[in-house]
């Protein structure tokens, strides 16, 4: 008989849970930067931060979810009456994980305090736009809040079944349901029944295919675990540009690590997590987006999915720096495009020094 190891890493959900909102800010409070937010102040500050910066921020509606709830996308970038190159991110994949709508929110706050005296942030907005999905899953967001704190799945109904929703990020079409995924509708990793079956990957994956030529990176937010990853999850093979990803995610892993030491692996899913079929990132690489990448913010257990709002702050500060810098390197490339008569290890050096000078300039 196999002897299996255990180790409880949280005696006590339900007080994990009440520890969370840590932060001395009361849950009835209006939208706050360092609170998870509920989906409802969430669209508020959609609405708020859309109608406050027109000349910066506008907003469009991508489709709805199986709820009915609308999609809201935020674009920010200084507009040029031409179509910019341009980055989309996205958070609240899975619903229990939190801190990635808060990292999407800190985002757009940060871009929008810091234009015109961050340099970095100033020729980013300048020279290309950023798609901001600030929730993707918003129903099983939404029922993390009000039911089950620890719902991943989506919120959909398959008939014959009587369990709900299917694991989004199993559901893109990807080596769909090949591997690390279930067909079994109770299961958490559920791969839907069919690729894009789930109303909001389908909204997501028609919003990329139709704007393709013109996003160059897809930045999606998860967590836990303190990693930074590429294609590919559904396969050990090599992506084509491998090197490449490798060389940006260990650069921007060092820049997260130069704020607070917390500390990144970089790889390629299948070999450093474990194989996974469906994921968006693999899905929009193969699409043609080169710069894909999953972030699982922290920690690494200690408090999981449960991370109290007094570490929004200091994840969000230190994803930032990692985020800008794949931003700065995808500017670059831009520029690059017609033919930079340098190779990789050289291009690398020239972004990591631009990048730590920048934040050298601001300290």
């Amino acid at each position: 008989m196999q002897h299996i190891s255990l180790r409880i890493l949280i005696e006590d959900v339900q007080v994990a849970i009440n520890r969370q909102a840590d932060n001395g800010i009361s849950p009835k409070e209006l939208h706050s930067y360092t609170k998870y937010n509920t989906w409802d102040t969430i669209l508020s500050w959609i609405n708020s931060i859309a109608s406050s910066n027109p000349s910066l921020v506008s907003k469009q509606v991508i489709g709805n979810t199986f709820e009915g709830r609308p999609m809201t996308l935020l674009k920010l970038g200084k507009s040029s009456g031409t179509t910019k190159p341009s980055i989309f991110l996205d958070c609240g994949i899975h619903a229990r994980e939190w801190i990635s709508p808060a990292f999407c929110q800190w985002f757009v706050k940060e871009a929008l305090e810091t234009y015109g005296s961050d340099s970095q942030m100033t020729s980013l907005l300048d020279q290309m736009d950023v798609y901001v999905l600030p929730v993707i899953n918003i129903d099983g967001y939404e029922y993390s809040h009000t039911t089950n704190r620890m719902w991943r799945k989506t919120r959909s109904k398959l008939s014959g079944s009587s369990c709900l929703g299917a694991d989004p990020n199993r559901n893109f079409d990807a080596g769909w349901c090949t591997v690390g995924a279930s067909s079994n509708p109770c299961s958490e990793t559920f791969c839907g029944s069919t690729p894009e079956s789930e109303i909001e990957v389908k909204h997501v994956a028609d919003f990329i295919r139709k704007n393709k030529s013109s996003i160059k990176a897809y930045l999606t937010i998860h967590s836990y675990s303190q990693l930074l990853l590429f294609p590919y999850s559904y396969s050990y093979n090599l992506a084509a540009d491998h090197s490449e990803l490798m060389s940006v995610a260990q650069g921007a892993s060092a820049a997260l690590t130069s704020l607070y030491g917390t500390r990144y692996t970089s790889g390629p899913g299948a070999s450093t997590i474990y194989l996974a079929a469906g994921g968006s990132d693999d899905w929009a690489y193969d699409l043609g987006v080169k710069y894909s990448y999953t972030f699982e913010l922290r920690d690494t257990g200690y408090h999981g999915f449960l991370l109290p709002e007094s570490q929004i702050k200091p994840t969000c500060e230190e994803t930032m720096l990692a985020v800008k810098y794949i931003a700065a390197h995808v500017v670059f490339s831009q520029q690059c495009f017609s033919g930079c008569l340098i190779d990789l290890a050289q291009y690398s050096h020239l972004i990591t020094s631009y990048f730590f000078d920048t934040v050298q300039d601001k300290g």
